[in-house]
């Protein structure tokens, strides 16, 4: 049977086509940046994040958390860095978004509500211990995140800190998730039909009736002499 998909439910994005519409408005504000200024580099970058989150709702139509708490902070800290003409606003957004997820993710866990799978608009399926252990990582990253964005703007030049908000912090947060796989495979919960496969095996085997044992030899009628 062919599956048709329901619109109400649609699939997932495609990772890769996921990646590109996170990592292509950052790309475009490197180039931009380097050929032009700051301020030119964060109107495209600002215009560029809203359409890549508009591309993504009309492909799933959903709203992932992420990209879009993200994406009102760039168009809030980009207009204010173009109205009044100051960089710093558009390089504190990275540290106040990492540190209100991060925020988000523990005050959550502390309450006993791992929220990363809403936060990050994960599709995996994990038991409540490896839900907690990975909120827990993942909270404590993002504040890594906004450190390290503090340290770089306020001790390095402009140029520099676009550089390595492209090549610096995207690397080092797909080696930080790569990380979790042997959490993620020690926690995964089977797939459901896994599951519907075993419980049918179960049945089946179940269901089969036993061997019947051998009938006895009858025995010998008293009547009959000896041979």
């Amino acid at each position: 049977m062919i599956k048709t998909e329901d619109p109400a439910h649609p699939a997932p994005l495609n990772p890769l086509l996921k990646l590109a519409l996170e990592m292509g408005p950052l790309v475009i504000f490197f180039f931009v940046n380097q050929r032009g200024d700051i301020f030119a580099a964060t109107a495209v970058f600002t215009v560029a994040t809203v359409i890549a989150l508009a591309i993504h709702y009309a492909l799933v139509r959903k709203l992932p958390v992420m990209p879009l708490v993200s994406t009102v902070v760039v168009v809030v800290f980009g207009g204010l860095t173009l109205l009044l003409q100051d960089e710093l606003f558009i390089k504190l957004k990275p540290t106040i978004v990492n540190s209100l997820f991060g925020i988000v993710l523990l005050v959550g866990l502390y309450f006993g509500k791992p929220l990363l799978t809403v936060v990050l608009d994960s599709v995996f399926k994990l038991t409540d211990e490896g839900w907690h252990k990975l909120t827990f990582r993942w909270g404590l990253f993002f504040f890594f995140l906004a450190a390290i964005n503090e340290v770089v703007w306020r001790t390095q030049t402009t140029d520099f800190w676009v550089s390595f908000k492209v090549f610096g912090i995207m690397p080092i947060t797909i080696v930080f998730a790569l990380a979790q796989t042997p959490l993620l495979m020690r926690h995964e919960l089977p797939e459901e039909g896994e599951m519907q496969g075993d419980v049918g095996t179960a049945d089946a085997s179940e269901g089969v009736p036993d061997e019947p044992a051998p009938a006895a030899a009858p025995a010998p009628r008293k009547d009959t002499p000896p041979s």
